[in-house]
């Protein structure tokens, strides 16, 4: 969770800097320049629920898995701009969302993979 979130927060601290996409609507937006409630509450609860529901499949399925949410991440961040909650920069192609939760989620799932094998250690 904690990894998630770090990861997240510094990637959106990253495209937000770069103007690829902004927070209209966020907590502390005098403060923080990306959405903290997101990436520090949403984002590690929804990767422990990602990660308690792929670990228990095959390989494959879990690959699958991994595909299918990231193709469903342009269609959530159409749905946060319809609400105001999100904005992307001119050049931002929806592309960029899926090819990017697909990195996040392999990493989170070789971070979580990882740990586990070193507890064993």
């Amino acid at each position: 969770m904690m990894f998630a979130s770090l990861f997240g927060t510094y990637s959106d601290l990253y495209f937000v800097g770069k103007g690829a996409y902004e927070f209209p609507a966020r907590p502390f937006a005098g403060i923080f320049h990306v959405n903290i409630a997101f990436t520090l509450i949403a984002l590690p609860l929804l990767t422990v629920c990602f990660l308690n529901f792929v670990k228990r499949l095959e390989r494959w399925k879990r690959w699958a898995i991994i595909a299918l949410v990231s193709a469903a991440a342009p269609a959530a961040e159409r749905i946060a701009e319809q609400l105001g909650l999100f904005r992307h920069g001119e050049a931002w192609s929806h592309a960029y969302s899926f090819f990017g939760y697909l990195f996040f989620l392999s990493i989170i799932w070789k971070m979580y993979k990882w740990t586990i094998t070193a507890r064993k250690l």
